[in-house]
């Protein structure tokens, strides 16, 4: 390596050097620098996307699987503009992010040239730490300071807009990643606060988010809830949780109002472990928003910059619970539905009995889906990924980057053909990457959770103009030809049948498959 180096070399070796090694990408003419250093180093895997927001959801994925950061490389304003929608998922995921972004040198700016646009405005709303970079021979230390305030807990998405004679500009020096600032503990009297009302004997949920629904979060979670009989809760938009066989169980709260408030009616107290309240997704008339008891005591017992982890850990301590068993789902019989008919109970099944150990399922079937979860609670122990944010079309992108962070593990990508029909260039990433991602679409050719929603409202049935706009089946979309045009070979399951063996194909093949189902 020579010693003399510009800037954009030394921003993508200082990324390197703080263990961001996966660029996923769409870059453009001002990025044209950044494009060749990421050719001169090797050790950046560069993975391309077709569209901004597979990019950033895919970074999303691999965050959410890897627990560090990717980089993502888009091109000026509307590069970043076109992902901001899966910027808006990732931010509510709490998952770390490093994006950089291209812009015009200062002295360009002034001509007002076509894609001249203030970055700076578009990427704030979703950037925790967001700075433009000022010197080529600053612009290590910048990319270090990015790395370090992404990677600061709960993670976050940070932005460092480079300008193009920042990045060919000579004078880059690569800059060492300070250590990243250990989260920070829960007081000692909020503990004592939380093992109180443990202590008291009402009903009472424990509501986790992030780090919390896994691995020793999720062990200490267990522990606590089989010695008081607290239930474990999770926000119906879930980052990542553990389940299955041998792991602890977690109930999700649904999205449909009326159900979460069924659910958690009961509980008389709710301590937060790094979750927000439970709230409605929608305002409806006459409703409240809020969903749990007017009688429930809410606490927060770990903010977003604390240790989830070691506050449940804090927890069983003050509570004497170090040797206590966790509570454990058990082993479930998984038997093939005998044949017939697709119905959603059936597929549902068909999930339950084939999935696989150790596979990562990504979940946007929001309502074909909704009997996925309980019909694959005593699977083999598996990761569930979800939409954190609420904006459709992350699902396949966070497919990409779960299979790009954990390469010897299946992904099972779970889509409706609207949400899916947002980001399907992904599937061309999963083709050209070889990623093993394994993509049911289940094609009900509508906006079906539009139609309950309006439904919901009070207005009465739709009227034919309103019902065409929550209908996509003219023309029907074609999955299997959309599939195999971007290299994902594909087929269409019309039975139980059928579905069995096209999913159990797919879960043991090499590289991604795509299975319709149309409904």
């Amino acid at each position: 390596m020579s010693d003399r180096m510009n800037g954009a070399e030394s921003l993508i070796r200082t990324l390197v050097a703080g263990g961001v090694d996966v660029c996923f990408t769409n870059p453009g003419t001002s990025e044209m620098h950044l494009v060749a250093a990421l050719d001169k180093v090797a050790q950046m895997r560069c993975v391309l996307g077709l569209f901004e927001g597979v990019v950033t959801g895919a970074a999303d994925g691999y965050a959410r699987m890897a627990g560090k950061p990717a980089c993502t490389l888009l091109h000026l304003g509307p590069g970043l503009a076109n992902g901001v929608a899966n910027l808006h998922n990732a931010s509510r995921a709490q998952v770390p992010i490093v994006n950089i972004i291209g812009q015009h040198p200062a002295y360009h700016l002034k001509y007002d040239a076509p894609l001249t646009s203030d970055i700076e405005a578009i990427a704030r709303p979703y950037s925790k730490w967001l700075r433009t970079a000022p010197a080529s021979a600053r612009l290590g230390r910048d990319g270090a300071d990015a790395v370090v305030a992404a990677r600061t807990s709960p993670g976050k998405i940070v932005t460092l807009i480079v300008p193009a004679d920042i990045a060919w500009g000579d004078g880059g020096a690569v800059a060492a990643v300070p250590p990243v600032p250990k989260p920070v503990q829960p007081a000692t009297a909020s503990v004592e606060r939380a093992a109180s009302m443990l202590r008291s004997g009402l009903p009472t949920a424990l509501l986790l988010n992030g780090s919390a629904l896994y691995g020793a979060g999720l062990m200490a979670a267990g522990r606590i809830a089989a010695a008081t009989g607290a239930t474990l809760l999770a926000p119906y938009p879930i980052t990542r949780v553990q389940r299955g066989a041998g792991t602890c169980p977690v109930l999700r709260i649904p999205y449909v109002p009326e159900q979460a408030i069924e659910l958690l009616q009961r509980f008389r107290q709710l301590i937060r472990v790094g979750a927000p309240a439970p709230v409605s997704y929608f305002a409806y008339p006459g409703k409240s928003s809020v969903l749990t008891s007017p009688e429930c005591d809410i606490y927060e017992l770990a903010k977003p910059e604390e240790s989830y982890v070691g506050a449940l850990e804090a927890l069983v301590t003050a509570l004497s619970l170090q040797t206590t068993e966790p509570v454990v789902t058990g082993k479930a019989e998984r038997t093939l539905p005998s044949g017939g008919e697709i119905t959603l109970p059936g597929l549902a099944a068909v999930v339950g009995a084939l999935l696989p150990e150790n596979t990562i399922v990504v979940d946007e079937a929001m309502t074909s889906g909704r009997g996925l979860m309980a019909a694959t609670v005593g699977a083999p122990p598996h990761d569930w990924l979800g939409n954190t944010g609420g904006s459709i079309g992350i699902a396949l992108p966070l497919s990409v980057g779960a299979a790009v962070a954990a390469r010897d593990r299946r992904v099972l990508c779970l889509t409706a053909d609207g949400s899916g029909m947002y980001t399907a260039q992904a599937l061309w990433t999963m083709a050209r990457e070889g990623l093993n991602v394994t993509t049911v679409v289940f094609a009900n050719r509508a906006y079906a959770v539009l139609q309950r929603e309006y439904a919901g409202l009070g207005v009465g049935a739709p009227g034919p103009r309103a019902a065409d706009l929550f209908d996509i089946g003219r023309p029907t979309i074609d999955w299997v030809h959309l599939s195999k045009g971007m290299g994902v070979p594909a087929s269409r399951a019309t039975s139980l049948d059928a579905f069995a063996k096209a999913l159990r194909n797919g879960l043991e093949s090499d590289g991604p498959r795509l299975i319709e189902v149309p409904l």
